[in-house]
């Protein structure tokens, strides 16, 4: 599995089945990619330039170093599945999923994603 060694840009557990694609517009070198219910940043395409964090409505992008404990398995799950959806990156805002804001927030949501 690739692994880049510069600080990256980590999607974490309340993206699942929220989805926001805010972030994506912001990103100068298109380094998210899309599946079925989740974004993922690519570690080795991030710049580490800082815009998608603020722009995520469901704050669940963290710089790598700030990832919470508890969110740990998120760092390689974004390396993992950015390999897997290499054909599905995303570059333009999407319009949310009809249940966001029903999801925005539900704890523990790795259980629900789909790879």
């Amino acid at each position: 599995m690739r692994r880049s060694t510069a600080m990256t840009f980590v999607v974490t557990d309340n993206c699942i089945k929220c989805k926001y694609t805010d972030c994506v517009e912001v990103c100068p070198v298109d380094c998210f990619y899309e599946g079925p219910n989740f974004l993922v940043i690519d570690p080795d395409e991030c710049i580490d330039c800082a815009l998608c964090e603020p722009e995520c409505p469901a704050q669940a992008i963290f710089s790598e170093d700030e990832v919470p404990a508890d969110q740990q398995q998120f760092i390689e799950l974004n390396v993992e599945l950015s390999e897997k959806w290499r054909d599905n990156n995303i570059t333009e805002m999407k319009d949310k999923a009809d249940d966001a804001e029903e999801w925005d927030g539900v704890p523990d949501k790795l259980q629900y994603l789909e790879k």
